[in-house]
């Protein structure tokens, strides 16, 4: 006797996983190098394995309702550069992660601003011999024989030195480095400065100039004899501002956040 079977309807007891709602961690350890015209951004690699790559955020201050970051480029490396910017105005840099999912971290803790400013390269002669490229006029980005050089370069007759061109400028060594990033800010008052308004010439050292218009410059040399010395150079065209590099500090409320404010010499 044939039995009819019933058959019952199949159900899919499969669910689907779960969409992935947790953004990574916000990207630490920001930080910026002052470039002509550009800045550098370097910050620590995040460590999720589901990470897309990194986006990178802009504001003319620091951020805050009235002033909020504004996306300027993606990246998947840990650096950034952006070109093109005016030097002498200060904008603020914060990075976020973002994973494959598309879920976006908060931005990195750091308070890092950055002033552009112009740099190069210059060669001075001793004032003995060949008066007319003796000294070096930052706001004009030349030689100068006259009285608007903001430094001029001769001897002694024993050692090298660089003098201030007058009262109104200050001068200082800032000591030896492999580079002229050691120098980010400027002292303030009394720190340092010359009481001679000159200073000795030793290779592979940073100097600090406070021009008598305030504003602030730094050389680094890269050649020394008593003809002759060669440096690199970075100027800061924004009145009163000391940043000659960038360094980060910590977010207010963070409890370890310093304030931004333009020393003045």
């Amino acid at each position: 006797m044939l039995t009819a079977l019933g058959l019952s309807g199949c159900q899919d007891t499969t669910t689907a996983p779960p969409r992935d709602v947790t953004p990574p961690a916000a990207p630490r350890g920001l930080f910026s190098v002052t470039g002509d015209r550009q800045v550098s951004l370097h910050w620590l690699p995040n460590t999720e394995g589901d990470l897309s790559g990194y986006r990178i955020y802009q504001a003319p201050c620091e951020s805050g309702t009235d002033c909020p970051y504004d996306r300027v480029g993606s990246t998947s490396a840990t650096d950034f550069v952006l070109a093109g910017l005016p030097n002498g105005v200060t904008r603020f840099y914060a990075v976020a992660a973002v994973d494959r999912a598309g879920n976006e971290s908060p931005l990195s803790p750091e308070t890092v601003f950055d002033t552009p400013r112009p740099a190069g390269v210059a060669t001075l002669n001793n004032f003995v011999g060949t008066p007319d490229t003796t000294g070096w006029d930052f706001s004009a980005f030349n030689t100068q024989s006259n009285a608007s050089r903001d430094i001029f370069f001769g001897d002694n007759g024993a050692i090298s030195i660089m003098f201030a061109q007058d009262f109104a400028t200050d001068i200082q060594d800032a000591g030896f480095a492999t580079s002229p990033d050691a120098v980010d800010f400027s002292p303030g008052q009394g720190e340092g400065w010359s009481p001679t308004g000159s200073v000795e010439l030793i290779l592979h050292h940073n100097y600090i100039v406070h021009t008598r218009d305030d504003h602030y410059a730094k050389f680094w040399v890269t050649s020394l004899t008593s003809s002759q010395v060669g440096f690199t150079w970075g100027y800061q065209t924004a009145t009163g501002n000391p940043e000659l590099r960038a360094r980060p500090a910590a977010r207010p409320g963070s409890g370890t956040a310093r304030p931004i404010v333009w020393l003045r010499h």
